[in-house]
Parts: C-alpha cells; sequence; structure tokens
C-alpha cells in the first residue's frame, strides 16, 4: 500500500523539528502537523526559551550582577519592567520560530495546521479551519509535548492564580507573590521575580528543594535564594487558596498559617497532551495524566507510531526530547546513525543562580555504596569568577576513589549549565580526573575550576588512603 508520507511528526517543538528533519535528511518524505499557528511548542512559546529570556532581562533590568560588583544602588522602574520583560521574550520567540521553518523548508518537510485524530494506525484526520483532510503514513512520530497540569482544589479561574503557562502574561510587578511548588519551574521563577525586588514566598510539600539534586547544592541554592529575599515553607502543603476580599488571594497552609499575595503561582507539573487523538482506541498506551508509553526504542504498542518529547513523561527535557525524536526515526526506519540516547543526561536550572548536575551525586553514590571521594572548585577562589563578582558559587566532582574516574559533576553559579558541559565530556569518554590536571585552560576562565577540584579530589584520595 502507498502512504502521502513515509514519516509524519505530530506536534513541531523540539522533539517533532529535530525528528522530522533526521528523516528528511535521509531521503524520507515527511510532514508536520502542528495545532497552533506557529511552530515551537512549549519551549518557544510558554516554556523554555520565554522564562529563560525573563531571567536574563530581570538580571539587567534589575542589576542584580552589578549591585554587589560596583556597590551601586539600582532602582527599578516597575512601571517599565514588565513591557520591557515582554518585549525581550517576543523578539527571541520570534528569532526562533524563523529558525524552525528555515530548518524545515531547507528540508523540505511541509507543516499542516490543525490538530490531529488518529483513524488508524497509518491514517490521521486533521482538523483545522477548513475542511478536514485526511494524511497517510507509513509511520507517525508524537510530539504533542505537555500543558500544566491544574489540581481541582486550585482556583485558575482567577486572573491572579497563574500556571507555569499564564505567568508569561503578566501585565505588572505584584508587590507579594506566593509559589506553590518548589520544582525546576518554581524556583525559577521564585528567584526571578525576587531578583526584581518582588516579595516572594515558596510553598513545598517536600522537606528540601529539588530532592534529585545533590543535598549540597540544593542547600547551596536554599541559600542564595533565601539571600534574594525568598521565604522558605518546606514540608508544608496548601490546605486552601481563595480570594478574599481586601486581602487579595489569601492561601492556608495545612498548619493554619494564612499567606496574602497579589499574585500566586501554581507549578504543579504537567500533563502529556494526547487529548482527542484517539491513541487509546488504537490500544496504545496512555496513562491518567496523558502521558504515551513507549518502549526502549520509543515505539507504542502500536508498532507504526512512535512517540517522544514531553508527552512520554520524565525528564521532560527540550535536550533529551530532541535526541530522544531522533532516535525513534532512526529506529523506524533502520538508521545506524543514531540508535539510542545516551545515559549520561545534564540537567540545568536556570534559578539565580545558576545550578546544573549530571551523573551521581554525594548522596546517591553512597547509597550505591561506591567508594568516592569529592572535591571542590570555588568561584571565590577563581579570577574569573572574583571579576564576575559570583563569591558563593562552586564545582563539586564526584569521583571513585580507586581509579579516579569521575562520577558526578555539581555546578552552582554563574554559567553552571555551560560548565557542566566540561564535566559531561570527560564523564562520556570513561575518563578520569587527571584529564583535568592534564589540560591547558585559558585564563582567566570559570573551566578552570575544574582542575582545582580535581587536585582538591586528589587530595582527598590521597587523605583516605594513609
Amino acid at each position: 500500500m502507498g502512504y502521502d508520507y513515509d514519516l509524519v511528526v505530530i506536534g513541531v517543538g523540539p522533539a517533532g523539528e529535530k525528528g522530522a528533519a533526521q528523516a528528511a535528511y535521509f531521503g524520507k518524505r515527511v510532514a508536520c502537523i502542528e495545532r497552533a499557528q506557529e511552530p515551537g511548542g512549549a519551549a518557544v512559546h510558554t516554556g523554555t526559551l520565554p522564562s529563560k529570556t525573563l531571567r536574563e532581562t530581570a538580571i539587567f533590568l534589575s542589576g542584580f550582577r552589578q549591585r554587589e560588583l560596583y556597590g551601586l544602588s539600582v532602582e527599578l522602574n516597575t512601571d517599565l519592567a514588565v513591557p520591557k520583560l515582554l518585549s525581550r521574550k517576543n523578539a527571541v520567540r520570534e528569532l526562533e520560530v524563523a529558525r524552525i521553518k528555515w530548518n524545515l523548508e531547507r528540508h523540505s518537510v511541509p507543516t499542516l495546521t490543525g490538530a490531529a485524530h488518529f483513524v488508524d494506525p497509518h491514517t490521521v484526520e486533521i482538523v483545522g479551519t477548513g475542511t478536514p483532510r485526511r494524511v497517510t503514513s507509513e509511520v507517525f512520530l508524537v510530539a504533542t509535548g505537555s500543558r500544566p497540569h491544574h489540581p481541582p482544589d486550585i482556583p485558575f479561574d482567577d486572573e491572579d492564580v497563574d500556571d507555569s503557562d499564564t505567568i508569561l502574561q503578566i501585565d505588572r510587578l505584584p508587590k507579594k507573590m506566593l509559589v506553590v511548588g518548589g520544582g525546576v519551574i518554581g524556583c525559577e521563577y521564585a528567584s526571578m521575580f525576587a531578583a526584581m525586588h518582588v516579595d516572594v514566598t515558596l510553598v513545598e510539600g517536600r522537606p528540601r528543594l529539588l530532592s534529585f539534586l545533590d543535598v549540597e547544592i540544593a542547600e547551596r541554592l536554599r541559600g542564595a535564594m533565601n539571600s534574594l529575599g525568598v521565604t522558605f515553607h518546606l514540608g508544608r502543603t496548601t490546605r486552601s487558596i481563595q480570594r478574599v476580599p481586601g486581602r487579595g488571594i489569601v492561601t492556608t497552609l495545612d498548619d493554619g498559617l494564612e499567606i496574602e499575595a497579589e499574585k500566586v503561582l501554581a507549578s504543579s507539573g504537567r500533563s502529556g497532551w494526547t487529548d482527542g487523538m484517539g491513541l487509546e482506541a488504537l490500544g496504545v498506551g496512555v496513562d491518567k495524566r496523558g502521558t504515551i508509553k513507549v518502549d526502549g526504542d520509543y515505539r507504542t504498542a502500536v508498532p507504526s507510531i512512535y512517540a517522544a518529547g514531553d508527552v512520554i513523561g520524565f525528564p521532560a527535557l527540550a535536550s533529551t526530547s530532541m535526541e530522544q525524536a531522533r532516535v525513534a526515526v532512526c529506529h523506524a526506519f533502520g538508521f545506524t546513525y543514531k540508535r539510542q540516547v545516551s545515559h549520561l543526561l545534564p540537567f540545568g536550572i536556570y534559578t539565580i543562580p545558576e545550578v546544573s548536575c549530571i551523573g551521581f551525586s554525594e548522596e546517591a553514590a553512597a547509597e550505591k555504596k561506591l567508594d568516592v571521594v569529592v572535591g571542590r572548585g570555588f568561584y571565590r577562589e577563581n579570577a574569573r569568577g572574583k571579576i564576575v563578582g559570583d563569591k558563593d558559587g562552586v564545582i563539586k566532582l564526584v569521583v571513585d576513589r580507586k581509579t579516579k574516574k569521575l562520577l558526578g559533576c555539581h555546578c552552582i553559579g554563574e554559567r553552571a549549565s555551560e560548565l557542566v558541559h566540561v564535566g559531561q565530556a570527560v564523564m562520556l569518554l570513561d575518563g578520569t580526573i587527571d584529564a583535568f590536571i592534564e589540560m591547558v585552560f585559558n585564563y582567566p576562565t570559570l573551566g578552570e575550576m575544574f582542575k582545582y577540584a580535581a587536585y582538591d579530589a586528589l587530595g582527598a584520595i590521597a587523605r583516605a588512603s594513609r
């Protein structure tokens, strides 16, 4: 049977774009379907890029980096802050949308606008503004992404109760803000608004922030955010969130404490965007949060349907989504080019300060009964760290005591999400910290801290061997 296309990709976010380009690069006939008017998905329009752009703009507008470095007193014009924030976000979005369109066009991949519904394993019906049309394909890649989860006890119908999408539509800077949820998104926005002199309170049900982080790094982040002005209520949950006349939005915690705020950001995780696609009727496994179940090759229970990106759940990062889609396409068509996603996945958290990590934390290594030591390099002892005014940043290495192999790299501070890749490269090559000793680093650079963290680890190995 002849199909209209070899591959149809549903959703043009990071996973969809890269999966489509990968197949087209190897000569496959590819088309994309996108429900929105512009490609990019949450990464471009409501998540990754907008929030990171807002972060950089907030740091600039607030004079955050300059306050301690030059002893300046910076006055933030709150009337101008939001328009400046939004204009920069929109500029970056438009540039990235143009790049995605150019990438698909140069690979001769058309984009069909509308919502896709599966008719059978090789056919979808596209419903848009015009007459519905049907498209057939040998293989489908579902990359529809995710959207904020809305627990029923949170009044999202109130204009001042936001999720991680609607917070980007703010029209003013509030004086007081409550963030519910101390995950990645909650911490990022809490630090961002605090840098702009908003009185921020963060409530998190777990006893510490970001439980997947190395404990020391998570505690350093909490301390840094506290210095920004963020008030924490850890190990607490919300009993109710409601508007009270004359008091704004009042949140009552499980211990009875009431917190008043002009704005509430409820960061309650995300759900896969699979509604109305007809996947379950074909036998594709979809859980109660809309997450599609896939095997190690990113194939669903229906052989012709693959899925990648946020719609398949953890880790739900733009970086991993791209790689998952490439691997899915290579498996679907038997390409030998890329057969698996690396087991080493870096995490970047764009708080103020940045945090990034890869591999074993000190605690995870101990749980695995690995014999490890740690080495640290401090920004305050690094020439570039002194130049940029970062006194609190740290690079922490987790090292096998006997073999000196690098097992984990954890960074907090200026450019942490860039620095972690130095550790990642050594780990991917199964290297030891001797690599850092042998390397010649530009001076002055933050990267030079890897050498001194390695020396610190060697000292710890020597002390443990006595």
